[in-house]
């Protein structure tokens, strides 16, 4: 089921988001719906890919606690 929602913006900024439209061939109202749907897919979810490199990140973080702890390096300040 569609929403409406209403949305507060200046005039310099409706007239780019008009612009930005009219290039994708795209009315006003399509296009918020796909630019903010193309973001949250590109900038706010992570890709399995980047998912792996975040949890080896992490494990090889925790990996140096554990040294640091069990005193298998030195610190240096």
């Amino acid at each position: 089921m569609q929403k409406t929602i209403t949305v507060r913006i200046d005039e310099e900024m409706y007239s780019i988001i008009k612009k930005a439209a009219q290039g994708e061939k795209r009315t006003i109202s399509n296009f918020l719906e796909y630019a903010t749907l193309s973001y949250i897919t590109n900038e706010m979810v992570v890709d399995d890919h980047e998912m792996e490199e975040i949890l080896l990140f992490e494990k090889e973080i925790n990996k140096g606690i554990e040294d640091v702890k069990a005193g298998r390096c030195t610190v240096i300040d």
